[in-house]
């Protein structure tokens, strides 16, 4: 950051915190022992003096949501999924031109974000953010004072190659005093550890067949990968790496007839097969299905959001949840033991569910709120193609007929240890 810009920022931070006028100097407490560092150089500052070199007031104050997992997709690359929020520290407005997410050891650039695609990833947390289906603007949108602005961010490494062990955000943009000219900005934010631990590989938690992903993740804009929800008093993205399972026929179909029936949908009452050993932490049943059919039902209280489920500990920290089962089908109960394949209901459309679906995610907790949405990978499984347009659950049973629009993948075939990326269609084998 240049000098004036670093004045403008402290000039701006004191009117707005009213810390125009220097504190009084402490006086040290008579008669103290002197430090036993006391005359030494800090190794974190060379120069001896009492605020490190490099150190900046800074116009954006950065902060994630999570720890970045690295998982890798059926595209080859290895995922680091996580957001960047940017609050403005400032009383003038600040313009995001240019995000580089970079090594913190090297601060070699892995990837950056700017124009267009940027404005695309950037939801800002104020009434003016724009509608799902609305075009992305051109820019981004200036941060407002004090409003904060969430950076959707999908890092990806090549060839499925180990990420970094800690990451850097170097941002670029501009101060615009009211009545100047805009004063350049660039500067480092946000830094944050990379996960070590490696996604778990899980066996299906469906039978044989052709299943379309919806909603997953890591790029596209989707309500699991994008769905900001304040819980409990901090924001979280508690399904992150979630997805919605959808059975088609041969005909890449999900319906076939009425949509008004539950029993028009390829996925209604398809088994639910536990994809790892462990024990059952939680377990609801009786609540309907969706009476609304092909429309979204009532929203739901929010300890019905995912409707009859169970959720399984399979590890310290990792626990499967499988929602929107049917009314009646959940067939295991808290502290069972399960193995896998082992059946633990069937799909149905129950909680906040339009139309019959599978919702599967690993959580860092044993409720589905609050918690994290960490990664996970499938053992085996063929990449036939992807749909695509987007058609989720609100939307499905509300198409011309059930056919999804589907194209054949160029490197479909035989993939393990993967995760499948928003709107893969894969085929499961029996067994």
């Amino acid at each position: 950051m240049t000098a004036t810009v670093a004045l403008t920022v402290v000039s701006a931070t004191a009117a707005c915190t009213g810390a125009g006028n220097p504190a009084p100097a402490a006086s040290p407490t008579s008669g103290a022992a002197a430090s036993p560092t006391s005359g030494a150089v800090s190794a974190a500052n060379p120069s001896g003096g009492g605020i490190a070199p490099g150190t900046l007031f800074t116009p954006l104050v950065a902060s994630t949501y999570t720890t970045p997992a690295p998982v890798r997709g059926t595209d080859g690359a290895t995922h680091l999924a996580y957001e960047l929020a940017l609050t403005n520290a400032l009383p003038i407005p600040f313009q995001l031109e240019r995000v580089d997410i970079r090594d913190a050891a090297t601060h070699a650039p892995i990837t950056s974000e700017s124009g267009a695609a940027l404005g695309a990833d950037v939801t800002q947390l104020i009434h003016t953010s724009r509608e799902a289906g609305d075009p992305p603007p051109p820019t981004t949108e200036p941060i407002a004072p004090s409003s904060t602005s969430v950076v959707w961010l999908d890092v990806t490494v090549p060839d499925g190659g180990p990420p970094p062990e800690r990451l850097e955000h170097l941002v670029v943009g501009s101060i615009q005093p009211p009545g100047a000219a805009p004063v350049h900005a660039e500067f480092v934010v946000g830094t944050v550890d990379v996960a070590k631990q490696t996604a778990p590989v899980l066996s299906w938690p469906v039978d044989a067949g052709d299943w379309y992903m919806s909603d997953g993740c890591c790029a596209d804009d989707t309500h699991h990968r994008r769905g900001l929800a304040p819980i409990n008093g901090s924001y979280m993205v508690p399904q992150r790496f979630a997805i919605d399972f959808y059975k088609l026929d041969d005909q890449h179909r999900a319906w076939v007839g009425d949509p008004s029936k539950l029993a028009s949908y390829v996925t209604y009452n398809q088994p639910i097969l536990a994809a790892a050993a462990g024990t059952v932490v939680a377990a609801l049943d009786g609540l309907p299905n969706n009476d609304q059919l092909p429309k979204p039902p009532a929203i739901p209280s929010i300890d019905h959001t995912v409707g009859n489920h169970v959720i399984v500990e399979i590890g310290p920290g990792q626990y499967l949840l499988y929602a929107h089962m049917d009314t009646g089908s959940v067939a295991t109960k808290v502290g069972d033991r399960v193995e896998k394949g082992q059946q633990l209901g069937r799909i149905g459309t129950s909680g906040n569910s339009t139309v019959p679906h599978l919702h599967f995610q690993v959580l860092t907790e044993p409720t589905f709120f609050p918690a994290d949405s960490t990664p996970f990978a499938f053992d085996r499984f063929e990449l036939t193609g992807r749909v695509t347009q987007r058609i989720w659950d609100d939307i499905i049973g509300l198409q011309p007929d059930g056919t999804m629009p589907f194209e054949a993948a160029a490197d479909g075939g035989a993939r393990t240890d993967e995760m499948p990326l928003d709107r893969a269609v894969v085929r499961v084998s029996a067994g």
